[in-house]
């Protein structure tokens, strides 16, 4: 089996114990918040660069909703990244902080995302760069645009998974996995 480097969400946020095998167990969320302190997912940081990889799938109740799939708050509660899955509109957001502590917001829209709504198993990878955001739906590049500068992620905040934009409750999906990698 070959090791990676980098951060399982899913062993970190407890929904799994020990290592990732073959056969990848699913989990159904929505009933309770899945929020951590970031030091205790992230404890020597998170890279500039990284590549978050999930497998999931929408539910019914959920597929036009519309949610955070991962999201990291500094330590007053501003958003430092997230990655918003959108159901209603059928696209991914990427948002970050900017050296000058502004916000970017990165909407992609590719019909080749329509695929994560249709109730299936599906494998979404978001690929960060220092100048680019790059999405992929089940291995193959959906679309890829240039950022800007980001800056480097506050430890000191809170990281919550699987939860909805509209009032912060958890989202009801099935996931079978959540990686960071950073190299």
């Amino acid at each position: 089996m070959a090791l990676f480097t980098g951060f399982d969400l899913t062993e970190k946020f407890l929904l799994r114990k020990g290592t990732v095998t073959e056969d990848l167990p699913s989990f159904r969320l929505g009933s309770s918040p899945l929020i951590k302190p970031t030091k205790s997912i992230f404890p020597d940081g998170l890279s500039n660069e990284y590549s978050l990889v999930t497998i999931f799938r929408v539910r019914r109740t959920t597929k036009k909703d519309r949610w955070y799939l991962w999201q990291i708050f500094d330590q007053s509660g501003s958003s430092q990244v997230s990655v918003v899955v959108d159901g209603d509109k059928k696209a991914v957001e990427f948002s970050s902080q900017g050296l000058l502590k502004n916000s970017f917001r990165y909407t992609f829209k590719s019909r080749d995302l329509h695929a994560l709504f249709d109730r299936q198993w599906h494998k979404l990878g978001i690929s960060v760069h220092s100048d680019t955001v790059s999405i992929y739906v089940d291995c193959t590049l959906a679309e890829k645009k240039m950022t800007d500068e980001r800056d480097s992620i506050d430890l000191n905040g809170r990281t919550l998974i699987s939860t909805r934009v509209e009032d912060g409750r958890p989202v009801d999906i099935e996931l079978r996995q959540i990686l960071i990698y950073c190299d």
